[in-house]
């Protein structure tokens, strides 16, 4: 279809009337001004398409116009619906599992270590650290004194520290 001078005249006369009308409505609609501005250009292709709706001498030019832009913006939300949601780079590279590997050698090493330290600080070890109890609830199942099991926590840690920081030899 060829324009013609007619055609851009009509064109532009129509969009000097109603343009922002149809804009602040597209952009009611919308939410965003270049979206509004897209749907605006479309409502003025689908006019410069059909210049015979604008002198049928039914409704209102306006309302017509309107309507176009409110089914504009419908179909467009519909069509982005029915399309898959489009992925960035980032969601395309599958996330990465956290190895656990190191979790699981420093929990043999640590099970290791404590088998080698005294059954007191082992004892207190396992019912500080590993039963959740208190200092005093320690004492109280051990039978001796807060004070006893406060030192025997503290040189239990100490040698604790030492096996671990320090690799075993493996055999050959």
């Amino acid at each position: 279809m060829a324009r013609t001078p007619r055609d851009e005249a009509l064109i532009t006369a129509v969009y000097a009337e109603h343009g922002r009308a149809l804009l602040a409505y597209a952009t009611r609609l919308t939410g965003d001004r270049a979206t509004a501005e897209d749907v605006v250009q479309e409502t003025l292709v689908r006019v410069w398409k059909h210049p015979d709706v604008l002198v049928n001498g039914r409704g209102s030019v306006r309302g017509w116009l309107l309507t176009v832009v409110r089914n504009i913006v419908i179909d467009r939300a519909r069509a982005r619906s029915s399309r898959p949601s489009e992925v960035t780079d980032d969601e395309i590279v599958a996330p990465i599992a956290p190895d656990h590997a190191g979790g699981v050698v420093d929990s043999l090493t640590v099970l290791a270590a404590l088998e080698q330290l005294s059954p007191e600080h082992r004892g207190v070890l396992a019912h500080l650290y590993f039963a959740g109890r208190t200092l005093d609830e320690t004492a109280q199942v051990l039978g001796v004194p807060p004070g006893t099991v406060r030192s025997r926590s503290h040189y239990a840690l100490k040698a604790l520290r030492r096996l671990v920081e320090t690799p075993a030899e493996v055999p050959a």
